[in-house]
């Protein structure tokens, strides 16, 4: 039997419109102060001052700081989930192009968002925050999969999903040491990434995928 989800948060999800925007500020907010500060520096009371609203107002629907950066990282998530999906034009006629251009738009929300890289990769990062970005990874690794198969031909390639998630992880190895040297992710870094991550994938898919007939751009 398979068991459920564990929650990873215990923030409280609001479910008037009213509460919505306010929780949609104060991520704002946590995202502002986390581009200026450390994780272990934002305090709620940070947070409240910078909202200008009261304390408890804080507490109704975030009972901790972990609360609040859970559900900051299910956010940056959910955003680069639909980056994830956006239009390449011209379309890659090469998998190898097709991950580079990829990590690249990825690259490019992650060092536009300092809030995220923190979160992501600072040394301070919670094991639910982890936990969150690895299912999240794993939801990349499947979008990435349809996404060949849609470009691709992929017969035979029955494990590409586990592939691709474990080239995201190569990935992010690499972004890591870029992120603790350079406070970002460079283009030097962004290069090696990529070279590991089709070093790795070569293992298992050949050097050409023919385009799927029925792919439209």
């Amino acid at each position: 039997m398979t068991k459920p989800a564990q929650k990873l948060s215990s923030a409280r999800q609001p479910q008037r419109t009213r509460g919505k925007e306010r929780v949609r500020h104060l991520l704002d907010v946590t995202e502002d102060l986390l581009a200026e500060h450390t994780d272990t520096e934002v305090t709620l009371a940070m947070i409240a001052e910078r909202a200008e609203v009261p304390l408890p107002s804080v507490y109704h629907f975030f009972p901790n700081r972990n609360a609040i950066y859970v559900e900051l990282a299910r956010r940056f998530h959910q955003e680069l989930a639909e980056l994830s999906g956006s239009h390449i034009a011209p379309p890659p006629d090469r998998w190898q192009t097709l991950l580079l251009t990829r990590q690249s738009r990825g690259r490019d929300y992650l060092n536009g968002r300092p809030a995220a890289l923190r979160l992501f990769m600072g040394a301070g990062v919670s094991a639910e925050v982890r936990t969150l970005d690895l299912r999240g990874n794993s939801s990349l690794a499947r979008v990435r999969a349809e996404e060949f198969r849609r470009r691709f031909i992929c017969t035979g390639l029955d494990r590409l999903e586990d592939w691709l998630a474990v080239s995201i992880g190569v990935m992010d190895g690499v972004w890591m040491i870029s992120y603790a040297e350079h406070g970002r992710i460079t283009d030097h870094y962004l290069q090696e990434a990529w070279r590991a991550s089709v070093a790795y994938l070569r293992i298992y898919l050949p050097e050409e995928l023919l385009p799927h007939p029925e792919f439209s751009s």
